[in-house]
């Protein structure tokens, strides 16, 4: 529900915000068109219409909780804008802890399709939009003692190496507040900043194991256990905070 929520506020800026540009941009090309009989010069229509427009287009760099990315942004008018970014972050760890020996893959990659609303026609800008969430985790843990797996507890042969993956929704709408000194400007370099959240749904646990009760009906029945403790662990995470500052020049 709160999903689906998010993704009707998120299509309604969309909707809303579109619909109110083009109205604004056929007032600004009927002014300029009335402008243009009074003055007796037709032709300067279209290049009133061009100015009036406010259109310019930024790229930046930014880095955050989605990983360091770039972005373009595009201005439609004084106080509406789109935007289009990705950022890529591959991270690894290996190491010892409680017995158990870890190799873990941490990917942050995601792309994003945003409205930009800036109610003020100036910095600060209230966002909306969707995405693409490629965000996972595998991981690899290989027991030197006993250890627990559900409710019971095998010795390293019996579990051999445990292998898990974590996955989000590909799918995650957005909903956030930001600032971009560049807006409306030509020819400058501007902060930019972001502070929102995305909604990337449950976690999608999934454990696997080699060692010789890896056949076992007992054994991956404590396996599906394990996998249902990490998911409940993990449901915090359905909604993802996502955080970034940059830099970006408006031209």
């Amino acid at each position: 529900m709160t999903k689906r929520v998010i993704t009707a506020i998120a299509v309604f800026l969309f909707a809303f915000f579109t619909l109110g540009y083009a109205q604004t941009n056929s007032i600004g090309l009927e002014t300029s068109a009335l402008a243009g009989v009074a003055q007796g010069s037709l032709p300067g229509v279209e290049t009133n219409a061009l100015e009036g427009s406010a259109q310019s287009i930024s790229l930046g760099v930014k880095v955050g909780t989605l990983g360091p990315g770039a972005e373009a942004a595009i201005a439609l008018s004084d106080f509406l804008g789109i935007r289009f970014g990705a950022n890529y972050l591959p991270l690894e760890y290996e190491g010892t802890f409680d017995d158990v020996d870890y190799d873990v893959d941490l990917t942050l990659r995601s792309v994003s399709a945003l409205i930009d609303v800036h109610p003020f026609k100036g910095a600060f800008r209230i966002s909306g939009g969707v995405v693409y969430n490629g965000n996972e985790l595998e991981s690899e843990a290989t027991p030197t003692a006993n250890v627990e797996v559900g409710d019971a507890t095998y010795t390293p042969a019996q579990v051999g190496t445990l292998k898990g993956e974590v996955d989000f929704d590909d799918i995650a709408p957005y909903l956030g507040l930001g600032w971009d000194t560049s807006f409306g400007k030509e020819g400058a370099f501007g902060f930019i900043a972001d502070l929102g959240v995305m909604y990337q749904g449950s976690p999608e646990v999934e454990l696997t194991a080699n060692g010789t009760l890896a056949g076992n009906p007992a054994f991956q029945a404590e396996l599906a256990k394990e996998e249902k403790n990490i998911q409940d662990d993990l449901d915090d995470f359905k909604f993802y905070p996502v955080i970034s500052v940059g830099f970006s020049y408006r031209f």
